[in-house]
């Protein structure tokens, strides 16, 4: 109880003035105005402000039935249909006569999909007013709705999926409101193998229900089967907010956590680190073809980068036999043929990655260089004359040109005949060794360019072809002899 100490100084009015101020939290002037205010806030499209005036006027007066409803319109004009309803079922409680609340709380209704109360309020204000347009036309849609959600239900348990989505696509559109209608087109989609558009179904309806830890549940589940984990994990994490507890979304929240800690982090790691987390990946969800491809992806691109050709070329193999139409493993592919001097192939996996996605530089530029290899190739390929690979080091480039060197020179030959083959294979080493320990010149050849070919030469050619030093020591005749130098 309010005890007021009155001031004998104060007039009896001022004190029942103050007496039903603090009682009633506002006089009916404050009341009066607050509604005013309201009335023109809400007119300015300031909803918020609005809600807040019209608060205070249902607080100073909770007996005034158009005080609820103008404050459930403020609530409908903010898209809070849930919000409204307790304000228009206490205005109708006031006043059961005012038809335009039993009005709009039967289309609340009806867009909820709740047929039985809709039709309720509908026949209520045909009971009163015979001829009112807008409730006949709502009380035929409340009995379609009806009508259409047993015929809903029924495909459904047949299992006619594509019946049940048709169905449900006009009882969505006169109830839109309705989780259970959207839920269930999402099953549908679901069965029928369309994990995007049940997503999009399910969505709405973690907002058309207080606590639909469910949805977030599934949604995160369908995400996570598409390679989502990052949304996969902020739905699960919703699902927590609403209960820490909820056992089947703790159960998830740490597979989805685990899974996405694994990959972010290989992301982040050089190649052989990577492959480890790609590897765990699989061993963390091999049942799901999204994940596991993607780890085969990766470490195939991680053995390229690490110039493990052999070993890339089989899992890129894997991983294109599982997404044929992955243009990223197949230029993988083609970049392990080319470490391994297959260059046709290189060609080829190009060509195909050019097919799945044709906007892309790297496809476009990586096919170029491979053609020119390709062709280099058929002319000399440095690496195969002294019998190295294209990641070998300046000191197993040295060492293989010594022992060739050493076994081609043509010193150690006797006959004319295999003189001049040995001295052609003595001149071919030289150049391959020159052009290999020389980093400019290497990077010109690896990018299918001959720096010894005069084709590619300013002035063209006119020198001796493939000898380094523009001379060719050995035509001063056959009874020249030097010393080489194994340098």
């Amino acid at each position: 109880l309010l005890k007021l100490r009155f001031n004998t100084h104060v007039s009896s009015e001022a004190q029942a003035q103050f007496y039903v101020t603090g009682v009633l939290g506002a006089t009916q002037a404050e009341i009066e105005h607050h509604l005013e205010m309201g009335r023109k806030l809400l007119a300015a499209g300031q909803l918020a402000e609005a809600l807040s005036h019209y608060h205070s006027a249902v607080e100073g007066d909770s007996k005034n039935y158009l005080t609820f409803y103008k404050r459930a319109a403020v609530f409908l004009a903010m898209g809070k249909s849930k919000s409204a309803l307790p304000d228009l079922t206490k205005a109708i409680q006031l006043k059961p006569d005012f038809l335009a609340a039993r009005l709009q709380r039967g289309n609340i209704l009806l867009k909820q999909g709740s047929t039985q109360e809709a039709r309720e309020d509908f026949e209520a204000v045909l009971q009163r007013s015979s001829d009112n347009e807008e409730a006949q036309n709502q009380l035929m849609k409340a009995n379609e709705l009806e009508e259409l959600q047993e015929e809903a239900q029924a495909a459904y348990h047949q299992g006619d999926y594509s019946t049940t989505i048709t169905v449900l696509e006009r009882v969505i559109e006169i109830s839109p409101w309705d989780p259970e209608s959207r839920e269930l087109r999402a099953e549908c989609y679901i069965r029928m193998g369309d994990p995007q558009k049940a997503i999009q179904d399910l969505t709405p309806t973690t907002r058309l229900r207080n606590d639909n830890r469910a949805a977030f549940l599934k949604l995160s589940k369908l995400h996570y089967s598409l390679g989502n984990h990052h949304e996969s994990l902020n739905n699960i994490r919703e699902c927590l907010k609403l209960d820490q507890d909820d056992k089947e979304c703790f159960s998830h929240y740490k597979q989805v956590k685990k899974l996405s800690k694994q990959l972010d982090s290989a992301e982040e790691l050089i190649q052989e680190e990577a492959i480890e987390k790609y590897e765990s990946v699989m061993q963390t969800e091999p049942n799901v073809p999204y994940y596991t491809n993607l780890a085969k992806e990766r470490i195939c691109f991680c053995l390229v980068k690490i110039k493990s050709a052999t070993e890339a070329i089989d899992v890129c193999s894997e991983a294109h036999q599982r997404d044929p139409r992955n243009a990223n493993v197949l230029r993988d592919r083609a970049e392990a043929y080319i470490l391994n001097q297959d260059y046709e192939k290189a060609v080829e996996d190009y060509q195909e990655a050019r097919e799945f996605d044709g906007d892309s530089n790297d496809i476009k530029e990586g096919l170029e260089r491979a053609q020119r290899l390709l062709k280099q190739s058929r002319k000399r390929d440095y690496y195969k004359i002294l019998g190295v690979s294209r990641n070998a080091n300046k000191q197993e480039i040295t060492k293989a040109y010594r022992k060739l060197a050493q076994q081609w020179h043509p010193d150690n030959f006797q006959s004319e005949a295999e003189k001049k083959e040995a001295e052609k294979k003595f001149i071919d080493i030289a150049s391959a060794k020159e052009v290999l320990t020389d980093p400019e010149m290497r990077q010109k050849f690896d990018a299918g360019e001959d720096p010894l070919d005069p084709e590619n030469q300013q002035g063209g050619g006119g020198g001796q072809q493939g000898w380094p030093f523009h001379f060719n020591p050995f035509e001063s005749g056959g009874s020249f002899h030097f010393k080489f130098q194994y340098n």
